[in-house]
């Protein structure tokens, strides 16, 4: 009874984070789904659009170790419920303030309040998880929910009101942000937090952040240049080609759900590996598949395995420092993942030159060392999270 009472309220705080997390996301999502209405209403150039996309980006990736460091220090649980706020606030505003510097202004700032939210959530995600892979994945889907709504809520929007319908999603920003805020006014707040025990593994971190940089940039790849490859290489139709991107998307969210569970019943590694390796043959069945309708199969299946390793890669990193989880969550969660956007202007130089057909046959062969490098990560102890302060 004891057991199935703990077993209730990790399920329940979970539940809160994992939700927060889709919140945050949706705002990452909302970036690339407004830019081309920027390029409508406001009459942005190409570079122009690129550089708001950029904006985000760089705002998410280079403060997030910074952050992550600032949360191992200090107890600092007011960078979540204020990361998630600046996030909306920042997409919100973003179509309603005038002139390009701006917007960009707007949209780092956003990707600032991702950089916040995303250590401090995953620290307390963590420790609310416990060793479970499963509650982990929790946690790491609610990002692909809200990278999966973000365009599915905002075209519509955008498409009858024009950029001015970013405003439009400042709520959920400010609710999530008064519900942690709450939440977390329940801890007594300390100065110096030991996250937990053991010897902080620097080297097989490392290894993982190589692994989940290339998943990253695998999964951000496909997801930017999925509708173009089923419309001028499949010959599909829009609605179809949009299908596709559904069926990718859907399928991350069902893989990052999967590897959790895989994860508890046959360790991490394995399933980091696992994952990897059953990228290429799905990858390949997307690249070779000659029709726009059977590849649906392939674009879930493809989807599926590439974030299978995912909040794998996130608990398999706080484990390897067990003495930083914050400064692990910046990195897995932040640093590498933001990775992914950053080369995507990579793969758009190679379509330009060699055609898409070119750019999906690399992303086949991504998963390649991806896979050599899991082999060589080491399954961590169980080393338990020991926390002064247990946030809800």
């Amino acid at each position: 009874m004891i057991k199935t009472e703990q077993a209730l309220s990790i399920w329940q705080r979970m539940r809160v984070w994992g939700a927060a997390h889709a919140v945050d996301d949706l705002y990452q999502g909302l970036v690339p789904a407004s830019v081309p209405y920027f390029v409508l209403d406001r009459h942005y150039g190409y570079v122009a659009a690129s550089g708001l996309s950029l904006a985000a980006t760089l705002g998410a990736a280079l403060p997030q170790p910074i952050v992550g460091l600032l949360v191992d220090r200090y107890a600092a649980s007011w960078l979540a419920p204020t990361g998630v706020g600046l996030a909306g606030v920042g997409v919100g505003l973003s179509g309603l303030v005038p002139g390009y510097t701006a917007v960009w202004a707007m949209l780092f700032a956003s990707g600032l309040g991702v950089a916040m939210f995303h250590p401090a959530a995953g620290k307390a995600a963590r420790r609310a998880a416990g060793e479970s892979a499963t509650a982990m994945s929790v946690f790491a889907t609610g990002g692909n929910v809200g990278f999966f709504v973000a365009p599915v809520l905002a075209t519509p929007a955008l498409d009858a009101l024009g950029v001015g319908a970013t405003a439009l999603f400042l709520p959920p920003a400010v609710l999530a942000g008064f519900v942690l805020l709450r939440r977390q006014q329940r801890v007594v707040p300390v100065r110096r937090v030991v996250s937990g025990t053991g010897a902080d593994r620097w080297r097989p971190f490392l290894l993982l952040t190589a692994v989940e940089v290339t998943r990253s940039v695998n999964f951000f790849g496909v997801s930017t240049f999925i509708e173009l490859y089923w419309l001028t290489h499949l010959g599909g139709t829009r609605l179809s080609a949009g299908a596709a991107l559904a069926c990718f998307l859907a399928g991350g969210i069902a893989g990052t759900l999967l590897g959790g569970r895989i994860a508890d019943r046959h360790g991490l590694t394995r399933t980091v590996f696992a994952g990897n390796a059953a990228a290429i043959p799905a990858l390949i069945g997307l690249r070779v598949c000659p029709d726009a309708i059977i590849g649906l199969v392939a674009a879930t299946a493809a989807g599926i395995t590439i974030q299978i390793p995912f909040s794998v890669l996130v608990k398999l990193g706080q484990d390897y420092l067990p003495t930083r989880p914050g400064t692990a969550s910046g990195v897995t969660l932040g640093l590498a993942v933001s990775a992914g956007g950053l080369a995507a202007p990579g793969f758009g130089a190679i379509a330009a030159s060699h055609g898409l057909a070119t750019v999906f046959t690399v992303f086949c062969l991504l998963p390649v060392p991806a896979t050599l490098l899991a082999r060589l990560l080491p399954e961590p102890g169980r080393s338990g999270a020991r926390c002064d302060r247990v946030a809800a």
